[in-house]
Formats: C-alpha cells, sequence, structure tokens
C-alpha cells in the first residue's frame, strides 16, 4: 500500500484524502472524549493511538438543540485540516464557529476552507463542547469540586495549542497563525487573546460581529444555573446527576434557561465563559492593562445585526421601550435612557412618573420596518456597533494594528426579507462559498457582479491578511472614533466615518458586569 498523505504528530499518525487538489485531514482527536469522569472537566490532550487514523471525515458537532432536536456526540473534540497538496511553511487560518456558545460546529458545510487552501492557506476548524457542556458554570454549588468552569474555553486553549505544536506537519508556519471568529467565535477569540494559556497560539486576529465583554462572574452565572435547576425540577442537591443523566435529559434545562433568561434580564446575553484563572479579567480590562500587545487585527460588524434579534427571533434582547427602560433600571442607569430614547426615536416623548424610579415613553413612530426601526438599531449599536469601537480604541492604545470594518451588503433576499445586512449574512462572502444552503439564501436572486465583487473584496482583504499582515494598502488603521473604515456593499470602498455621536450617547455605560 502506498504510504500518501500520513503525517506524524505527537499521538501518533494520521491519513489524509485527497480532494482535487486539496489534503484533508478531518475529525483529527485533539483531546480525550471529555465522556465518564472528565464529563464537566476540562479537556485534557488526546491520549497516543496505534496504527493510522484514518482522518477522512468530520466528527459530529457537540450536544446542542436544532429546534426542538437534539442533534451532535458528547465525543466531539476534534480538529479539521485543510491544505493544499505539497504544502510547506505556509500561512496558518483559524476559523472558530459561532452560535452563542450554544450551537454551531465546524462540520457546517458554510464553514469549508477549500477556498482559503487553493490560494496557499493552511486552513484549520475545531469543534468545542456547548450549552450545558461547555460554559455552565456549576462549580459554586454544592459538590462545586466535581465540576470544572469554562469547559468550552478550556477545549478551544487546548485546540490551540495542539495547532500550534503539529501544524508544521501538515504544511503549516505556527508562527504565522491568524485566529478569526464570527458572534460567538469572535468573542472566542477576543478571550483567546487575553487568556494567559492561549499566548503565543497566534500572531493576528480577526473578529466578526463579536459580543465583546460577554464574560459573567460565577456569581452573575448563577441566576442562569438557577433557572437550569428550575427547569430539571430539581434541588441544588440533584447536580451530582448531571455526571451520569444521558445529554438528551440535560438539554431539557438549557431549553428552559434559553425560554427564561432574558425575560429577566432584557439584553443579558446566555451562559458564556466566566471569569475564573483561565480569564483573570474581563477582556477590555485585560487589554487597558496591556495584555495585548503587537497584535494585528480585522475588526467590525454588520450594519443591520439587530434584526437577527429583534425580529424574527425573539431572542430576549429589547424590542420595546418597556424593555429597554428594565434593562436601564436593572443596570442602575435609568437617568441615561432619555438620551438613548431621543437618539433613537427623536419624536418619542419621555414621562418620569414615581420620582424618577419609573420611566414611561410614549412613542408613535413606525416600527414596522425591520431595518429602521429604533429597536433594531438599537440592539446593533448596543451587542455589536458600540462595543466593537471601544474594542478598537483600546486595542490602539496598546499598541496594537487595527483594521475597522462594516459589512453593508443589502441582498435582493435581504431587501425582499426585511432583514438587511443582518447577523451572519457576511459569512457566505468571507468564505467565499456559494454552495451552501444558507449562501443561495443570501444572494437568492442577486446580480451576479454583485456576489462577485462582495467575494472578491471580503474574501481578498482576509486572504492578503493572512498571508501579509495587511489587508488592503488603501485600507488606513483605525485612529479613532473619526476613522477610516472600509465598506463592503454593491460596491466596496473606503470612508471617514464619524462615530463621536454614537460613543457619546452611549457614555461609559455598564450592564450586567456585576
Amino acid at each position: 500500500m502506498i504510504q500518501r498523505h500520513i503525517v506524524t504528530i505527537q499521538s501518533g499518525k494520521v491519513r489524509g484524502h485527497e480532494r482535487d487538489g486539496i489534503i484533508e485531514y478531518l475529525g483529527i482527536p485533539y483531546a480525550q472524549p471529555p465522556l465518564g469522569k472528565l464529563r464537566f472537566k476540562r479537556s485534557k490532550p488526546a491520549l497516543p493511538w496505534e496504527g493510522v487514523y484514518d482522518a477522512k471525515n468530520y466528527i459530529a458537532e457537540a450536544v446542542q438543540l436544532d429546534g426542538e432536536y437534539i442533534i451532535g456526540n458528547e465525543d466531539c473534540l476534534s480538529v479539521n485540516i485543510q491544505a493544499p497538496k505539497g504544502a510547506k511553511n505556509l500561512p496558518v487560518f483559524v476559523y472558530i464557529h459561532g452560535g452563542g456558545y450554544a450551537t454551531g460546529g465546524s462540520n457546517v458545510p458554510l464553514y469549508n476552507g477549500r477556498e482559503f487552501a487553493e490560494k496557499g492557506i493552511v486552513y484549520v476548524s475545531f469543534q468545542y463542547r456547548l450549552n450545558i457542556f461547555g460554559f455552565y458554570d456549576f462549580t459554586t454549588y454544592k459538590n462545586g469540586q466535581e465540576f470544572d468552569s469554562n469547559c468550552g474555553l478550556s477545549d478551544q486553549i487546548l485546540a490551540m495549542q495542539w495547532i500550534r505544536d503539529n501544524i508544521k506537519k501538515f504544511g503549516g508556519d505556527p508562527t504565522r497563525t491568524t485566529i478569526c471568529g464570527e458572534s460567538a467565535g469572535g468573542s472566542s477569540v477576543i478571550n483567546l487573546l487575553v487568556a494567559p494559556s492561549a499566548k503565543g497560539t497566534f500572531q493576528q486576529a480577526i473578529i466578526q460581529s463579536s459580543l465583546v465583554n460577554c464574560i459573567s462572574t460565577h456569581q452573575q452565572a448563577r441566576e442562569n444555573i438557577d433557572l437550569f435547576i428550575e427547569g430539571m425540577g430539581w434541588t441544588e442537591e440533584d447536580l451530582l446527576q448531571l455526571k451520569t443523566l444521558e445529554s438528551s435529559q440535560l438539554m431539557k434545562g438549557h431549553q428552559y434557561v434559553s425560554k427564561h433568561s432574558q425575560a429577566k434580564n432584557p439584553g443579558y446575553f446566555l451562559p458564556g465563559p466566566v471569569q475564573d484563572d483561565l480569564l483573570p479579567m474581563r477582556p477590555l480590562e485585560a487589554i487597558q492593562k496591556g495584555s495585548v500587545r503587537g497584535i494585528r487585527i480585522i475588526l467590525g460588524c454588520n450594519a443591520h445585526e439587530g434584526t437577527t434579534f429583534v425580529r424574527p427571533i425573539r431572542t430576549g434582547f429589547p424590542s420595546s421601550w418597556e424593555m429597554v427602560s428594565e434593562m436601564f433600571k436593572n443596570n442602575d442607569l435609568l437617568q441615561e435612557l432619555p438620551s438613548i430614547v431621543h437618539y433613537y426615536s427623536p419624536s418619542a416623548e419621555v414621562k418620569w412618573h414615581d420620582n424618577k424610579s419609573l420611566l414611561e415613553v410614549v412613542d408613535n413612530s413606525d416600527i414596522t420596518e425591520k431595518i429602521n426601526n429604533p429597536f433594531t438599531q438599537l440592539v446593533t449599536d448596543y451587542v455589536f456597533q458600540m462595543p466593537t469601537l471601544k474594542l478598537a480604541e483600546t486595542f490602539k492604545d496598546n499598541s496594537n494594528e487595527v483594521w475597522l470594518y462594516r459589512y453593508d451588503l443589502i441582498t435582493a433576499s435581504g431587501k425582499q426579507n426585511g432583514m438587511g445586512a443582518s447577523h451572519a449574512y457576511d459569512l457566505p462572502a468571507m468564505f467565499a462559498n456559494q454552495d451552501f444552503e444558507f449562501s443561495r439564501y443570501i444572494f437568492e436572486g442577486e446580480n451576479e457582479e454583485v456576489v462577485h465583487s462582495i467575494i472578491e473584496n471580503m474574501h481578498g482583504d482576509w486572504v492578503r491578511f493572512i498571508k501579509s499582515g495587511n489587508p488592503n494598502l488603501n485600507w488606513e488603521c483605525y485612529k479613532g472614533y473619526e476613522t477610516p473604515l472600509r465598506i463592503y456593499d454593491r460596491e466596496s470602498y473606503f470612508t471617514d466615518k464619524n462615530f463621536s455621536k454614537l460613543m457619546e450617547v452611549w457614555k461609559d455605560m455598564r450592564f450586567y458586569e456585576g
């Protein structure tokens, strides 16, 4: 038998498979299966195996909800690599999937990295634990020593260490590694930038549509875990059942949390990482104290992110002034609300009651249009645009090179469905992937020249950044709230955008940061 595409790594031999000039190594274990005694424990490096591991297929995604169905597998911790044939010392691009720390997987066809590999890049993705198994913090409860915090983050860190230590065998250069993520994947990139144990695993970062400071204290995390216990019909003493019950039974509690969490705290993010030894500080604080220096970063979001979170999906993000008022009241910021109301709905009337401890907003403006109604704009700014600018400013002030972008393209389908340039609508262009179902939905009915142009510009900038450290010679680095901005649209261009008014109205407000 001809020993083609077999590489030897720390754990053993791995066989790849060639598909149209690209060598794929799929589903390589980077950690021990998180089962039995390792369930709800931080990941441990994979044990050596005998013989040759046939890396022919993706491993299933982590256990998660897909509508009302439960899919995935707890034994999911694997790495996927796509490399050009004959690759040697090529730049490495690592993509971390999003999904609110609750859903998603690197096996989703949209995230196929063939287009990057065809341009001389070693593309890597990986699975990590999600929801209950990856990001619920049970450590502060009775028998808490049986559980670890930040299991999903530990998976991500171990995966990055595995890539650093092994990627050279697959033709990649570990000293030229760019990590990238969108949504919770973008937040994961931020967390890895400041996590002490991830230092040295990459040199560049791309952060797309991220939740910037989505970190809880152990005490804050208890609010969602209390809901989980309530949803399971348990008391604190029952938590040891987490070690033995089938995942399908445990997901009932996760469904309950997803349904009720933001009803109590509008605008509060679902369970994610907590502050602990892996993440000693919130990311913005850590960056302000100099934990990230000398990194090149692309950073941005989409123009109408909020349409996904206000309509059609009722996620609990504010979709009425009553919910906005509740969010501000919960964070002792009610006095700041009138300026927010007038910024997003100038014709609205603000009425104070009960010695200014209760506020009523009378707004007769049209909120039927999804893109431009005040709540989709508010959520776009509150969750994405404003924190992205804060992050860019903080990176800049600490000797990092930052390039800022915004994805503005409203395709024919985005206009028809009223979603505009919504959350994740940039991914088909970034991956240059027109064949996946979501891509076809985004580009349906659109002029082929527009599709070609947006791919050429966005995907092209990402490729140039990965290979050279500069996305575009005409794209100036971020300078401040009055800043050069890369706009991806029907005709992509560069412009000077002034965000000073937006940042002034939000000032230094902090939400759910304990």
